[in-house]
């Protein structure tokens, strides 16, 4: 029997003889009405959807008596609709645009934010861009959470939206970010190597689990003070928050991050700098370099862009304020 979904929702199903067999995806698109293959999917893969509570992958073939567990929200509305949002390009050919994303766009409509997002911007400025996405998804290979800024490339044709999502999944693509923690690292670098999923007790969270999906961030320091440590972290991987949730779980939380921050924010001593990272309504992390193959030429690509001058100046508020920050 089909479920349809009409709002946010979470889907409990059980796997009969008759249904063992088939692929996950294949599963959950003939149980769930108006959601294709491509979109659960993108579930599966960002740990939306567990089978006896743990991850698995599309092609998992279901067992009798599977317990499957998928959170759902409503597709975009109908009536998506391109609006002039300023944004920033970096650079464009006819394959693909890199943008420079700010802290407080969210990327694409869902629930709660149907427009204003980087979506509706991108189908406003241009007029060629991939639908493999989805049409309230034009263009869109990969994701940077609302409250982190930075490089994004977007696909303007089908082949280049292909060959893009082929080499974020193989792993090929460049990702670097610049973020502020607090407390001292005590490693000049290292690997965070630890698997993630949805934190069982709260589905807005992601948690590092044994159970969870391979998750690899690697970190160098850039510059480390008394209380606050600025690092480079390279993604390996690509799953949601994950290096929010990794340098969390490494006890040195990012820097005006309200969800994985377990509070330390307010635990700042001083005065003005706690001010300043109240007033910044975002976590300080920044998608600083991008590099990957561009999909028709293959020549190599890299992009780099500057820190937004919020950070910047938190940053430079802390270099003031001498050693015992």
């Amino acid at each position: 029997m089909n479920s349809k979904i009409d709002h946010s929702t979470h889907l409990t199903f059980s796997v009969t003889a008759e249904e063992a067999g088939e692929r996950l995806d294949s599963f959950l698109a003939t149980r769930i009405e108006g959601w294709s293959r491509a979109r659960l999917q993108r579930l599966i893969d960002e740990a939306d959807v567990l089978v006896n509570l743990k991850t698995a992958k599309s092609s998992y073939k279901v067992r009798a008596g599977d317990e499957i567990e998928i959170e759902l929200t409503p597709p975009p509305s109908e009536t998506f609709t391109p609006e002039n949002i300023p944004i920033e390009v970096v650079y464009e050919d006819e394959d693909l645009i890199v943008v420079n994303k700010p802290a407080g766009l969210v990327v694409h409509p869902a629930a709660g934010n149907s427009s204003g997002t980087l979506a509706n911007a991108l189908a406003f400025h241009f007029r060629e861009l991939s639908t493999a996405g989805g049409a309230a998804r034009p263009g869109i290979v990969h994701r940077l959470d609302k409250g982190t800024s930075g490089l994004m490339v977007v696909a303007k044709t089908e082949s280049a939206h292909e060959d893009l999502s082929n080499q974020f999944r193989a792993r090929e693509v460049f990702k670097s970010y610049i973020a502020l923690v607090h407390g001292q690292v005590e490693k000049r670098k290292g690997e965070i190597d630890q698997p993630i999923t949805r934190d069982p007790r709260n589905r807005v969270r992601m948690a590092v689990a044994r159970a969870g999906r391979p998750a690899l961030s690697l970190y160098r320091i850039r510059e480390s003070f008394d209380r606050f440590t600025l690092l480079n972290v390279e993604l390996k991987t690509g799953r949601t928050h994950q290096i929010r949730v990794h340098l969390a779980w490494l006890r040195n939380p990012v820097v005006g991050d309200d969800v994985y921050g377990a509070g330390r924010d307010k635990t700042i001593a001083d005065v003005a700098i706690k001010r300043s990272v109240s007033k910044l309504n975002r976590q300080f992390l920044h998608a600083a370099e991008l590099g990957f193959r561009q999909p028709t030429t293959h020549k190599s690509l890299k992009f780099t862009a500057a820190l937004p001058g919020e950070l910047e100046a938190l940053l430079n508020l802390i270099r003031g304020r001498g050693a015992d920050v």
